[in-house]
């Protein structure tokens, strides 16, 4: 066996060809100006893995750790019980883990933005489930967990939030990532190299292989715990739970030269993504209680300190600082509430001009003569007190309307005496038709008149 590994690399035979990452060179990637097209997973460098936007805001390694493996271990449980399949809960906790890179637990909650990564995930991979549901199954697995009698989601008005909620939370995820969701998995890839390297094809050792394989699938889906997506191809994570999984069935591999050359792979790589592995079942257990009570002490001090430098804005934008622009003296002051003042100054404007447009179709029709069977407006006495200008404007049209509205009914009687009793009868529904008609413009007009 490793003398036709030694004789595949040395030639390049065509059966297996030296690979870069599993994929030939430049096979997958086309180039457009800046814009490169692949299909080959994100991975990010080690300054942005090594500080993390919650380390910034104060969250501890340690914790952020526990909600990552938390989080994952939700999306994963929400998964089953879904019936998703598994390719499905792992695009799942590669989202989450790629978003909290670019944002903070403290300003995210971790439980919404689980059931976001659940619902985009299950529709990438063309299992899509209703929101309904997604919260469903996180409410049940919460009761289950706290050891509560199990009861339904209550469809009130925190559901309603909720829902939005995570809406929003799938929304921003797509967001963050530059909506590329795109997410290759090393499950066929660990069947290939095994089937390659031989294992998986004798019959006489068939129940040792499969043991391997099942073993390798295993370690596979815990290190979507991890963050080793994010720093690894897929090809790569494969090699390494092969490797991984060899050692706990002792089942030799091809040493002279090493099996994993021939997929471009060096064994410091493969020996860090055990470790990262094997750390996980070295870990306490997790206390989700704990969890959220640190988170909840960040968010209100993070929301204090918010405040506080509003408040400080506040106060130098009443003492008249002004910010500098370029270094030049010629700075204007910005404030949220001189902006403020000044949209209820407009506001006033806006509103006196229309009063003043009132005013001058009230005294155009005063100024006119008075139509048939109108008296004429008593003048108003010294001694009479004033009324304001709103008051004035609504007493005058409400008075206006009421004349008109008394002078309509005594035609309408006038008019229904001189009908048969089947006339009478029509003209009564059609005058309730108008009554109806005349209520809904009465309102619409109070209405206006409120505004």
């Amino acid at each position: 066996m490793a003398a036709e590994l030694s004789r595949l690399i040395s030639h390049n035979l065509p059966g297996i060809t030296p690979l870069k990452n599993g994929l030939k060179q430049n096979s997958m990637r086309k180039d457009y100006g800046k814009v490169i097209i692949s299909l080959e997973n994100c991975l990010l460098p080690s300054e942005r893995l090594d500080s993390t936007p919650s380390s910034k805001d104060g969250l501890d390694h340690e914790i952020e750790m526990d909600l990552r493996i938390y989080g994952c271990d939700l999306i994963q449980t929400a998964g089953i019980l879904l019936r998703l399949p598994q390719v499905a809960m792992a695009t799942g906790q590669v989202l989450f883990q790629r978003f909290y890179y670019s944002k903070s637990f403290v300003r995210h909650p971790m439980e919404v933005t689980a059931m976001g990564c659940v619902c985009l995930a299950s529709k990438i991979e063309e299992a899509p489930r209703r929101i309904r549901d997604v919260i469903s199954v996180f409410h049940h697995i919460k009761q289950i967990r706290a050891g509560k009698d199990i009861s339904p989601v209550i469809l009130d008005q925190n559901y309603i939030n909720l829902k939005n909620q995570v809406i929003k939370a799938e929304r921003r995820v797509l967001k963050e990532l530059g909506f590329c969701v795109h997410v290759k998995h090393p499950h066929k890839i660990i069947i290939t190299y095994l089937q390659q390297l031989g294992i998986l094809g004798s019959k006489e050792s068939r129940g040792r292989d499969r043991e391997l394989l099942q073993l390798a699938w295993n370690y596979m889906n815990d290190s979507l715990r991890t963050d080793v997506f994010l720093r690894y191809s897929p090809e790569t994570i494969a090699c390494a739970v092969i490797y991984l999984a060899a050692r706990d069935v002792k089942q030799p591999l091809p040493k002279n030269p090493s099996w994993y050359l021939i997929y471009d792979c060096n064994e410091s790589d493969l020996k860090d993504i055990c470790l990262r592995i094997l750390k996980l079942y070295k870990r306490h257990k997790i206390d989700p209680d704990r969890l959220e009570r640190v988170v909840t002490n960040l968010q209100k001090a993070y929301a204090e300190a918010k405040q506080r430098s509003r408040g400080m804005l506040a106060a130098n934008s009443k003492q008249g600082t002004s910010i500098k622009m370029n270094g030049e003296g010629s700075g204007e002051s910005y404030s949220p509430i001189l902006k403020r003042e000044k949209r209820e100054d407009v506001y006033k404007r806006r509103r006196s001009r229309s009063l003043d447009r009132r005013r001058r179709s009230f005294s155009r029709d005063e100024s006119e003569s008075p139509r048939r069977g109108h008296k004429k407006r008593r003048s108003r006495s010294s001694s009479e007190p004033r009324l304001s200008s709103d008051k004035e404007l609504s007493r005058r049209h409400g008075d206006r309307r009421h004349k008109e509205k008394k002078r309509g009914k005594e035609n309408e009687k006038s008019y229904s005496r001189s009908l048969s009793p089947s006339e009478k009868k029509s003209h009564k529904h059609r005058s309730r038709r108008g009554s109806s008609r005349r209520s809904r413009k009465e309102r619409r007009h109070r209405d206006e008149r409120k505004r």
